[in-house]
């Protein structure tokens, strides 16, 4: 990837995580990117629709271009609309908010969501973010599937998940992290409590493709007064049978059909990880 390109994605994905919009000293302090040529990037991106600039505040911000070819791409693919009705009657069984998360590359990104919860604390992170794999149950089953190399430097490549931005028993070392990519793998479905957000719980399991390789991951996620062990436990055969579903259902889409990425695609045992690891 040219280093323009490369630039442009940063600073169209820090763009992303803030639609009230950035000044250009705040995209430059936070990219670390030359003065000149950040201004140089955003005048070309402007040009092209995909950035716009509030000349009152001076905040660029992003247009609804990007976001509408990623809707259109989803529409075209089929899975989202073919997710959705499963999604919702795991919503309504749990009673939690249910989510679906793509296998992108080397990458979950959540594409859908059912909200079960009828009052009270509702669960709702953002749509289109990458999973955070260290700390979340999506990251930690996907990660079950994959060899000690992958598993290293996928999570190397990311980063750990902090206790101060995420959860206050977010894993910091794989030393941690490991173990309970194990039991995920043993058990067919990641649980976590108090990883991902405070006080939060969530539980995950893989949606295969037809060729078997791993192309989506179905998620519960809620409150740990109400999503506690007990009920996370209770709920794993309604969870699997709904991936059951979405595996059967989704092989009519090309997003499901189409050839994976290699690097995603390792077969490794999770069994073989180290636990030594620092």
């Amino acid at each position: 990837m040219s280093a323009v390109l490369q630039r442009s994605f940063r600073i169209l994905e820090e763009l992303s995580a803030a639609p009230e919009g950035k000044t250009l000293t705040e995209l430059v302090g936070d990219l670390g990117l030359p003065l000149s040529a950040t201004h140089r990037l955003l005048t070309d991106l402007i040009e092209e629709g995909l950035v716009r600039k509030n000349e009152r505040s001076g905040e660029f911000s992003l247009t609804m271009k990007m976001p509408s070819l990623g809707l259109r791409f989803l529409s075209a693919g089929g899975v989202v609309d073919i997710a959705q009705p499963i999604l919702e009657r795991l919503a309504v069984t749990s009673g939690e908010l249910v989510r679906l998360a793509i296998v992108e590359d080397e990458q979950l990104i959540y594409v859908a969501k059912a909200q079960g919860a009828k009052q009270g604390l509702r669960y709702d992170p953002e749509m289109g973010r990458p999973v955070t794999l260290s700390c979340s149950a999506a990251g930690m089953i996907w990660l079950a599937g994959k060899s000690e190399e992958d598993v290293m430097r996928l999570v190397s490549q990311q980063g750990f998940g902090t206790p101060a931005e995420f959860g206050p028993r977010a894993p910091t070392t794989f030393k941690a992290l490991v173990p309970l990519i194990e039991t995920a793998g043993r058990n067919g479905y990641a649980t976590t409590q108090d990883m991902f957000l405070p006080a939060m719980s969530s539980m995950a399991t893989t949606v295969p493709g037809s060729n078997g390789e791993v192309r989506a991951i179905l998620i519960i996620a809620g409150p740990m007064s109400r999503l506690t062990e007990e009920r996370m436990l209770a709920l794993v055969p309604a969870l699997k049978a709904t991936s059951l579903e979405l595996s059967e259902a989704s092989s009519v889409s090309p997003m499901f059909r189409r050839p994976m990425a290699k690097a995603a695609t390792s077969n490794g045992n999770p069994s073989h990880l180290r636990h030594d690891i620092a």
